[in-house]
């Protein structure tokens, strides 16, 4: 049942923050992903800056989505369109 929980959060905060940063890229299954990863760069960070939430769902949604947009940041930079110079 834990996994399915997982899965269900990964997918709320990766769509969440798709919303929030405006991004079209991937789909269901890409937003998955994205919160699930995004949940554990959410925790590393707020492990490092000693910010405590809740173990609660809605804790570890923000947890996730926080850290699924901080993929998403880091993504634009590293893979952004480049500018042509005219």
């Amino acid at each position: 049942m834990g996994i399915l929980i997982a899965v269900l959060l990964g997918a709320v905060a990766g769509w969440l923050a798709g919303v929030i940063m405006k991004s079209n890229t991937g789909g269901v299954l890409f937003n998955i992903i994205l919160g699930i990863v995004g949940s554990f760069v959410g925790h590393w960070l707020f492990r490092q800056l000693n910010v405590s939430t809740e173990s609660t769902f809605l804790g570890e949604l923000i947890t996730a989505t926080v850290g699924a947009i901080i993929l998403i940041v880091i993504a634009r930079i590293l893979f952004g369109k480049k500018k042509r110079r005219k």
